[in-house]
Order: C-alpha cells, then structure tokens, then sequence
C-alpha cells in the first residue's frame, strides 16, 4: 500500500535526479522541510484538522472542509450562512451548513474569499503540477536567479529547494505584510528561507512596485503563491514574465483557472480527497498535507524547466496536488 510519505518520497526522488543533472544534488528529507512536527502544537488529526483550524463539517449532501486560519475568515461566517454575529463561528456552521448544499456553500465561500472545499471534489491521477511550455529559455550567465514572492509553506519550501540546488534566490515581502511563518514558526521559516537572500518592500508605494518590477523581469525563476487578479496592481503578469523567457511557478489553491477560490493546506488536502473514513465520515490524514506535496511538485516543475532551457508555466495547486497524491495512495477511484 502506497502511503502519503511514499508519495513524497517519490518527488523528492525526481528532485535528487533533477537537481543532480544541474550539478548539485539535493536531499529533500535531510533539509528538515516536509513536515512541521516540533515546529508548532499539533494535535491527532480526526475530523478536526491538528493544527485546529480546519474541520469537516457536513453539508446537505456531502462534506465540506472549512479553514478559519485567519481571524478574518472567523469574522466572514455570519456573511457567509447568513447567520447572526456573535454566536461562536464554529457552532454557528455545524448549525447552519446541514441546510444548504455543498455548491452553495462553496459558491458564496469562494465570494467571501473563505477558504472552503467539498471533500473529493477535485480528481487527479498524479501529484504533479501543470506545466506549459512558452518557449525558449533567456541566456543565462551564472547560476539561475530566482524570486519567491511566496509565503507560507508551499512556496517557500520550493524555493528553498532551489536554493539548496545553488541557485540565487530572493525571498520579497511585503514590510505591511511579512510572511507569517517568520513569527508563527521561526524555526520552520528559518529552514524554509534561511538559504534566501531577503528584500522587503513598500508595495503601496510606487517606487516599492517598480522596484519588485525591475526584480522580477530580470529573474530566470519567478516563484508566486497569489491569486492572478494580486498582479495587475503590482506592475506585471505571468505573460510579460514568460515572454521574458522567464519561468513562472504559480501556487495556488486550485490551479490557475481557478484561481479565484482561496485554500490553506487542510482543506485543499480534504478537497483533493486525500482523507481517511471512519464510520461514514471524513478524517484529516495529517498536518496540511497539500503543502509538502505541492511544494515539491512546484520544485519539479522548476527544476524540468531550468533542465530543458525553457520559459515554463508551472501551475501548482494544492487540491490538485493532493488530488494527485490520494489517487496514488488508492485513496479515490
């Protein structure tokens, strides 16, 4: 029986190989980046995500996985159910989400911007990310320069794959928005980014913008872990980028054509059916599992495209990826 650590084996396996072709290999287990045990309080998975933030819940017809991650999202769900404010959110969805369908709760949670999936509505037969091909790659002098415009886990931890293949890479972030990892973990986010060169900017500000233009255009690798509509306002898009002869690595929740829904690593992992069932009902499998495996996919990708001399689009989402990893598990048809 394949298990979830044999699937991330299996990428990073295609990583050593990769990065072992471009003249330094790279040991994805050694660099401590796949899990984040130790890193912050984790709880048994159940219905309940570990880290405490996600749940399954039912629906009319189903499941869903809801992730009030942000205090932000706690405050959507009065907006979202049409419920009354100040009830606890949690008891106000199992209250309210038994009425309403899975389409219509997953309709107005992708308006509200709320991270929310049906369970197994999302089916891929491999962890891979997209990826398509634009055209020859720029003339490169030196190691490749990489940008990682992420945050979090997944972005990061390609990026940070990268790095440890020699490439150069630039961590930017935003000064009114750092990552949130370099608080909330700074063990994990120094693992993550230690590697990285690191450049904070003034977004609101347009010489912060045209700054982070000039950055991005001259990069070989440009890693984004936003919503396609995030760019218009920053100056550039993946098409420039690609014209450029550049590589895109976009990470989103559930690929670029539907970039508009938001998702964390737990409810992509439930929406990619990457769940166990016990007595009918859904069960996390462990610590936002879409992460790890994303982060490598969008590694892969990265890496095929620097090892091929092209300008590549490289579509990692992490309901898809972990679609991709629950088939190969035999977890879904």
């Amino acid at each position: 029986m394949t298990t979830f650590e044999d699937v991330l084996a299996g990428l990073a396996a295609r990583v050593a190989d990769l990065t072992g072709q471009l003249g330094r290999r790279v040991d994805v287990a050694a660099m401590g980046v796949s899990d984040r045990q130790g890193h912050l309080q984790l709880d048994p998975p159940t219905r309940i995500s570990s880290n405490r933030a996600c749940r399954m819940v039912r629906a009319a017809d189903g499941w869903i996985a809801v992730n009030l991650a942000r205090e932000e999202d706690r405050e959507l769900v009065p907006a979202w159910l049409h419920g009354e404010f100040g009830e606890d959110p949690w008891e106000q969805i199992e209250r309210l989400a038994p009425s309403r369908t899975r389409e219509a709760l997953i309709a107005e949670a992708t308006l509200l911007g709320l991270p929310a999936g049906a369970v197994g509505e999302v089916v891929r037969k491999a962890p891979d990310a997209n990826l398509r091909l634009r055209g020859p790659a720029r003339d490169r002098d030196g190691p490749p320069r990489v940008v990682d415009l992420s945050a979090l886990w997944a972005g990061p931890m390609c990026g940070a794959i990268l790095a440890a293949a020699s490439c150069e890479v630039t961590k930017v972030e935003s000064r009114s928005r750092p990552d949130p990892t370099r608080t909330a973990t700074p063990e994990f986010h120094r693992r993550l980014n230690g590697a990285k060169a690191e450049l904070a900017l003034d977004l609101a500000d347009p010489e912060g913008r045209a700054r982070l233009r000039d950055i991005v255009l001259a990069a070989d690798v440009v890693i984004t872990g936003a919503r396609p509509r995030a760019f218009g306002g920053l100056g550039f898009d993946p098409e420039e980028i690609l014209d450029g002869g550049a590589v895109w690595v976009s990470i989103t929740g559930y690929g670029w054509g539907k970039g508009q829904r938001v998702a964390f690593g737990d409810d992509a992992a439930a929406a990619g059916g990457l769940v166990d069932w016990t007595g009918g009902e859904p069960r996390f499998l462990g610590d936002a599992l879409a992460d790890p495996v994303t982060g490598l996919a969008a590694a892969v990708g990265a890496l095929e495209a620097l090892y091929s001399g092209g300008a590549m689009f490289v579509d990692a989402g992490l309901a898809p990826c972990a679609a991709g990893a629950a088939a190969r598990m035999g977890l879904v048809p």
